[in-house]
């Protein structure tokens, strides 16, 4: 019977012009809208991020679910018939309770993320790195055990702040990445997943300190990938950039992720979204 009702639901899904929402704590959920929009370009994309609140990885999970249910709701109201959690921190916290909430189907970015890791892991040794939450909750370790696979976890807090501020080269940067992958490095791990949408902005400077030899998996290609049955490339490929705050930095960023300078509006307060 659940495999009936996800058929049609599916079926549903692709018979309709696409809009897919996506939320994320800040900047980092464009990596993905941007796999999205490379895979399936004549969609509706609305992007929301909370960055009056950014980072989530530091919030009691409690407040990452409050947080992921005003985000979904905002999404909701611009007619969305898919969400996408684009935030490693409200997929392991609040994923669930979406599913289970929520008439449309809802995808994170955790278990895409770990298929591509096992399929890259050639001796089973998977570095995962990500925000205090998302480290705290094992959401990726528990999976990656069901296959046998030996986890090594990294909680690197500053990485966001930093993405945030727009410091995603140079000395400062570089030391940072030393400071939170040195153990990594010395663990013998040959994939390293970044559990957090910001951390593909350092994936340069990650990949230059942890060695060629260690494969980095981002959520982002992974996630467009996992949503493809459910999703038919139909719409006007229209794009809303929806942020909680605005940062000196944030024009920077949003053209450094798609590629060019995209408007985007304010919303605020986030308790007032409708």
């Amino acid at each position: 019977m659940v495999s009936v009702v996800l058929l049609f639901t599916q079926l549903a899904v692709k018979m309709k012009n696409m809009k897919i929402g996506l939320f994320d704590s800040g900047i980092g959920g464009l990596t993905v809208l941007r796999a999205i929009r490379e895979k399936f370009p004549n969609v509706d994309l609305v992007y929301l991020g909370d960055t009056a609140r950014v980072p989530y990885g530091n919030k009691s999970p409690q407040t990452v679910v409050r947080y992921s249910f005003e985000c979904a709701d905002f999404l909701l109201f611009q007619d969305i018939n898919l969400l996408v959690v684009a935030c490693n921190t409200a997929s392991s916290y609040a994923l669930e309770e979406l599913k289970k909430a929520l008439s449309i189907p809802v995808v994170g970015v955790i278990e895409p993320g770990v298929k591509s890791a096992l399929r890259t892991t050639s001796r089973g040794r998977v570095g995962v790195i990500g925000t205090m939450a998302t480290i705290k909750s094992g959401s990726h370790k528990k999976l990656l055990e069901e296959y046998g696979v030996i986890v090594f976890q990294k909680a690197c807090p500053l990485f966001v702040p930093l993405v945030e501020e727009g410091i995603i080269e140079g000395e400062i940067a570089k030391k940072v990445v030393e400071y939170y992958l040195q153990e990594l490095k010395e663990v013998d791990i040959d994939t390293l997943i970044l559990g957090c949408t910001h951390y593909p902005l350092l994936k340069p400077l990650i990949e230059d300190f942890i060695g060629e030899k260690v494969k980095v998996v981002d959520s982002a290609e992974s996630t467009a990938r996992e949503i493809e049955p459910l999703v038919s490339d139909q719409g006007s490929s229209e794009l809303e950039l929806y942020f909680t705050d605005h940062s000196q930095n944030m024009n920077f960023l949003i053209e450094f992720i798609l590629g060019k300078p995209t408007e985007h509006k304010l919303v605020a307060p986030i308790c007032n979204l409708r």
